[in-house]
């Protein structure tokens, strides 16, 4: 007879109704289905709880990512496996007999990554796939920091689910048009801008996002999906470019700037009256 282990299918979200509907249906398989919310005005909390969710609202704050309550969500959880999952992503059937099928193994690894695709200007960008994500893990012993793109960290061995089974892949159902990246791009290289302070130099700002145009188009391969792979392949250069702008600018801010010197030296003057 086979074991049954449960697990907590567990969902971040913030004014998340526009694909909430059908991720929750995918989760049907889960024990639990936690939501947890950052105090949305939209539909979302209605449509979570519709699907028999259990929905806990933290306040958002200056919260702008999920990351910021990931590491409170995965203790929270009713199961120690838990499998983490954005609001427009979808979670096919096959999967889910995928993992259940690896925790009736006596030597089943702790951790699962697991490929996901990406779509844009309505095209599977396959340039970007697998573009693992380690979404489904035991959180025992795991801890998952707050910094954008993190993956959690956990104890004991780790499986990568081969590209080839693309019938396991999570779906990544945000059709991201040009408009809609370039509004997030932002605030990721904001945050991008934090991470890669430290080792800066100007001089990245020559050669990176070229660099990560040839990556993106040539060496992997975007210049098979015609024009959305060139648009997209610009944009991650560009996306590059910004993140590394921002780290240039905080420093020469720090440093004081011409304007700040220039007013100082009008305001200075002006308390002198002539002679």
């Amino acid at each position: 007879m086979s074991k049954h282990i449960p697990i907590s299918a567990i969902v971040h979200t913030y004014n998340a109704a526009e694909h909430l509907d059908e991720c929750l249906r995918a989760l049907a398989p889960a024990d639990e289905i936690l939501v947890v919310d950052m105090e949305s005005t939209d539909d979302t909390v209605a449509i979570a709880r519709r699907h028999g969710a259990r929905v806990v609202v933290k306040e958002r704050g200056e919260h702008r990512l999920p990351e910021a309550y990931r590491d409170f969500a995965i203790h929270e959880a009713a199961n120690d496996w838990v499998l983490v999952v954005d609001a427009d992503e979808l979670v096919p059937t096959e999967l889910w007999k995928f993992l259940r099928g690896e925790l009736e193994r006596d030597d089943s690894p702790r951790a699962y990554l697991i490929p996901i695709k990406n779509y844009f200007m309505g095209k599977w960008m396959r340039c970007y796939y697998p573009d693992y994500i380690l979404r489904f893990f035991n959180r025992v012993g795991a801890h998952w920091p707050y910094a954008v793109h993190s993956r959690p960290s956990h104890v004991g061995p780790e499986i990568v689910i081969p590209a080839s089974r693309t019938d396991l892949a999570f779906v990544h159902l945000a059709n991201e048009s040009v408009g809609r990246t370039l509004t997030k791009m932002n605030g990721y290289t904001d945050n991008e801008a934090i991470r890669r302070e430290k080792g800066f130099s100007p001089f990245k700002m020559l050669y990176e996002p070229g660099f990560r145009f040839f990556k993106t188009y040539v060496l992997k391969g975007g210049f098979r999906e015609g024009w959305p792979g060139f648009i997209h392949a610009v944009h991650d250069g560009i996306y590059r470019f910004a993140a590394l702008a921002k780290i240039a600018e905080k420093q020469r801010t720090q440093a004081g700037s011409d304007v700040e010197r220039d007013a100082d030296r009008i305001l200075n003057n002006s308390d002198k009256k002539p002679c």
